[in-house]
């Protein structure tokens, strides 16, 4: 499942993490990149640790805890904290898969990638290139988002970043541990939420068939539920 989430931060937030961010040290990408990912790696990111990544990384799980969408759709038990990109001057990503297990030191914490998630910082008119190519079932699909908005998708997906050859591209990014480990299953669950709260908005609370449906939600999670 590909879906993406449109104004997850305000204007009033990518405005301040674009002050902060552009004007922040980078470093070289590959520092975090794996064995493969090293020799098709072509970016800047801020250091993982670094207090400034720390607090905005921090904003934004709060902002996402509170998302209904992003909740939904996720289902998120654990989530390894926000990362910041940036790529200028030709720089890409070339052609990769993000690692299955994820490591976060300073929380003593280790979690499975079910999802990966990019949030767009910068509108599409500010740099030519940047897409985010996901491959699907459907072949590869095009991410290119308005700043503040943030696309979800199954971190197995082989993805790419296209060079950027005008202007820069920054990104936060991260990844999910979902209570629901396989796509298909997490994906009947979104469709069947969206649908009930639709319904909620159309039917009295003690409507039996929306309880049913309701019912019908919590026991399917219930029975594919990792936790």
């Amino acid at each position: 499942m590909l879906i993406t989430i449109d104004n997850v931060l305000d204007l009033a937030d990518v405005r301040r993490f674009r002050e902060l961010l552009d004007a922040a040290d980078w470093i070289d990408g590959r520092i975090t990149a794996g064995s493969l990912a090293t020799t098709v790696k072509h970016n800047q990111q801020l250091e993982i640790d670094s207090d400034l990544a720390v607090s905005l990384g921090n904003h934004l799980l709060r902002v996402l805890g509170s998302h209904p969408l992003f909740l939904s759709a996720a289902l998120p038990e654990k989530i390894v904290p926000p990362r910041f990109n940036r790529y200028a001057d030709g720089g890409s990503f070339g052609t990769h898969v993000d690692a299955a297990i994820m490591r976060v030191e300073r929380a003593n914490l280790t979690l499975r990638s079910d999802l990966s998630a990019t949030l767009f910082l910068c509108d599409p008119d500010e740099y030519d290139g940047g897409e985010l190519l996901i491959e699907t079932t459907f072949g590869a699909q095009p991410v290119k988002l308005p700043a503040g908005s943030l696309v979800l998708y199954p971190s197995s997906s082989l993805h790419q970043v296209t060079p950027v050859t005008r202007g820069a591209r920054t990104c936060a990014f991260f990844w999910v541990q979902s209570l629901v480990r396989d796509d298909g299953e997490r994906a009947l669950l979104f469709d069947l939420d969206q649908n009930l709260q639709q319904l909620r908005a159309q039917l009295p609370a003690d409507d039996q068939r929306l309880l049913a449906l309701h019912g019908v939600y919590h026991n399917l999670l219930r029975r594919w539920a990792s936790t």
